[in-house]
């Protein structure tokens, strides 16, 4: 069962009188539970893309289905409604709140619910998923007392306290280093292995993309899909990251 079906995406950014065309028809589906990577160099409309498929941009043309429903068009009101019950961010920054605790941060989004949780369901469902990736011993801890894996952590367990549809990781091990980096990323493995989360990972990097199953190329506005061999990722020979100008903007 398709989560994602983009038919004919288009967004035009309007800058006094020139129109700047960034997403150029992008057609394209997600299956339920699949890990993807969506890959493109600065200025490829990969940005773009990922705020729409997130619900904090619309199309200006062309239609988007997320879990079986219509967002393309919704309000700005509408799209935040569904954002905070079906999508949950990764961003590269963590994002935390820096005088709050892990525990905290994490049940922050649950405040945002239609159904309110009590206080006690939400620490109860914050402190679950905090085990689940590992920090059940840190959830008194501010983040400047974690080091940076352990803060990604936290921002994935935020990610998923609100059981989305959708994991939207943004160059998810952008400010990490490499060992660091490839133990978040097979935490996203093992999440979506154990517990059938769809995640997409938004990312330039090569050496991220090969740990998805499947790698959406962007370029120029225009998508294009491939996989990736067992021997690439083995190897460490993924697909390179086309050619693009800098990313400025919108974009």
């Amino acid at each position: 069962m398709e989560l994602i079906e983009l038919h004919n995406i288009c967004k035009t950014y309007h800058m006094g009188d020139i129109d700047v065309p960034v997403l150029k028809g992008v057609s394209m589906s997600i299956a339920r539970g699949e890990l993807v990577a969506l890959m493109g160099a600065s200025g490829s409309g990969k940005s773009t893309l990922m705020n729409i498929l997130g619900c904090l941009d619309r199309p200006s043309s062309g239609d988007y289905w997320l879990d079986g429903e219509q967002v393309s068009q919704l309000s700005s009101d509408e799209r935040a409604l569904v954002r905070n019950r079906k999508v949950g961010f990764v961003f590269q920054s963590f994002n935390l709140l820096p005088r709050t605790s892990a525990l905290e941060n994490v049940a922050m989004p649950l405040s945002y619910m239609a159904d309110h949780l009590s206080y006690r369901e939400a620490q109860r469902r914050a402190t679950e998923v905090l085990r689940r990736v590992g920090l059940g011993d840190r959830l008194d801890f501010e983040p400047s007392r974690l080091s940076g894996g352990q803060q990604q952590r936290v921002a994935i367990a935020r990610a998923l306290v609100n059981r989305p549809a959708l994991i939207l990781a943004d160059e998810p091990t952008g400010n990490l280093d490499s060992g660091t980096s490839e133990e978040v990323l097979q935490m996203f493995e093992q999440l979506n292995k154990d517990e059938g989360v769809t995640v997409l990972l938004v990312t330039h990097d090569a050496s991220v993309a090969r740990h998805a199953k499947r790698v959406i190329h962007i370029r120029d506005g225009v998508v294009g899909d491939g996989e990736l061999a067992p021997a690439e990722s083995q190897q460490g020979q993924g697909p390179s990251t086309a050619p693009g100008a800098e990313e400025g903007g919108t974009r």
